[in-house]
């Protein structure tokens, strides 16, 4: 529905709504969709009704990481600060960047922790120590990961921000070191063959030395991958089973409306049966009242007929007298 002006009327935009939502406790989210996609619908809206019905319920930690983000903008765009200083100083391996940033981020995500649960339990949700785990490690995703740290950012976050790798010391030490190759050494000419021979195996055993390490530094990344897809389709798992708890919460509270309302109904039923059966009986009272009368008013009816009829007679008798007298 749009304005004369062409802008949307207020409450019909589709980011508004989303934002409004992400807003929501999750335990509020699921009936609040609903009925802002069916009003999208009702205005003939279909892609706005589609994307709002799309749109995940959070996890109670994805919630209160949307909390923190809407209620501490100053520490929030702080924070996105230090994820883009972080990963440039990854990115460039600065090791002493690195070390640096690394306790920041270890305090930082602590503090703005406190805070999410602070918040979540003066909103009435108070969270479970699993819960804020994974408040943090959404926080550290937000930290390593620009995509994380735009959904963040957005204030939509749906379920637990996974970090690609982690970030601090420990990656310092994973950070692979530049090396000079080592100096041919110096030998006496007698010893040629043998020298060299001795740096062929020296320079085997460093490139066997370096698969190795690549091999591994390969097997950590698939690690890393796999944990995050892991984690990943944990989030999802969860979220799923939240929705999954609402919609029951939901369909069992409908369903004891549903049931009072019946129990309302069959009292009503059980005395309109009452009503009934009295009003039978008074009917039946009735109709033999109204037979009775019915026969009384027969019997009258012919004794009236059958007075009239002997009145008829003798005042015709009376009359036949008086004529006869006077002729004589």
């Amino acid at each position: 529905m749009r304005r004369e002006d062409g802008r949307s009327a207020p409450g019909d935009d589709v980011e508004a709504v989303l934002d409004e939502l992400y807003a929501l406790p999750p335990s509020d989210f699921v009936a609040r969709r609903e009925e802002r996609a069916a009003r999208a619908r009702t205005r003939r809206r279909a892609e706005d009704a589609r994307r709002i019905h799309a749109a995940r319920r959070p996890t109670l930690a994805g919630w209160a990481a949307n909390l923190l983000r809407r209620s501490r903008p100053d520490e929030a765009r702080r924070f996105l600060e230090l994820g883009r200083a972080l990963r440039e100083a990854y990115a460039t391996l600065d090791p002493g960047g690195l070390k640096e940033l690394s306790a920041q981020r270890r305090r930082i995500v602590s503090e703005m922790s406190r805070q999410a649960a602070a918040l979540a339990r003066e909103a009435g949700h108070p969270l479970s120590d699993a819960v804020l785990r994974d408040v943090e490690t959404t926080l550290r995703a937000v930290l390593a990961d620009p995509e994380a740290a735009a959904v963040w950012e957005a204030g939509r976050v749906e379920g637990v921000l996974t970090p690609p790798s982690e970030f601090g010391a420990e990656a310092v030490a994973a950070a692979p070191a530049h090396r000079e190759p080592p100096a041919p050494a110096r030998t006496p000419r007698g010893d040629t063959a043998a020298a060299r021979k001795k740096d062929a195996a020296a320079r085997r055993k460093d490139a066997a030395a370096e698969r190795r390490r690549a091999e591994l530094r390969e097997r950590a990344a698939r690690a890393r991958e796999e944990r995050r897809a892991a984690e990943a389709r944990l989030g999802e798992r969860r979220a799923a089973r939240e929705e999954a708890a609402a919609a029951l919460a939901e369909a069992g509270e409908r369903e004891r409306e549903a049931g009072e309302r019946v129990a309302a109904l069959e009292e009503q039923l059980d005395r309109a049966r009452t009503e009934r059966e009295r009003a039978r009986s008074g009917l039946g009272e009735a109709r033999e009242r109204d037979r009775t009368a019915a026969r009384d008013l027969t019997g009258a009816e012919r004794a009236a007929a059958a007075a009239a009829l002997r009145a008829d007679k003798a005042e015709q008798a009376e009359q036949a007298e008086q004529a006869e007298r006077g002729g004589a």
